[in-house]
């Protein structure tokens, strides 16, 4: 299961490979320091998807994926340096034709577009 082999799994917030621990009861959980966050599985039907879902992350080389669409879909605002996931809201379009200009960037302090490459 979880105890022997060091484990790794993508934390939900930021995507980065975080190490599967587990707890004296022998349940598995994740911590990113970065992100604040801790996340523990629950129940025999939570553990045995959670560990499906490990065992496939490992099998399929789920990082490399990860990373390719961290490369696509992840915009850094030249301006203040903010870090972002693509999402429609953001989107800026020309208000002449309608084409892409790019992503506004989410921090409510910043008016950046960022050009999508």
């Amino acid at each position: 299961m979880f105890e022997n082999e060091k484990q790794m799994f993508p934390c939900p917030v930021c995507g980065q490979p975080k190490e599967i621990r587990t707890t004296k009861k022998k349940k598995p959980y994740i911590v990113c320091d970065s992100c604040a966050i801790q996340m523990f599985v629950r129940g025999r039907a939570g553990i045995e998807a959670f560990q499906r879902l490990a065992d496939r992350a490992h099998g399929e080389d789920v990082w490399k994926r990860i990373a390719g669409l961290e490369k696509r879909y992840r915009l850094t605002c030249p301006d203040c340096g903010h870090s972002f996931w693509i999402e429609k809201d953001l989107l800026k379009t020309s208000w002449v034709d309608g084409s892409l200009e790019g992503f506004r960037c989410p921090q409510q302090s910043c008016e950046a577009v960022v050009k999508w490459e």
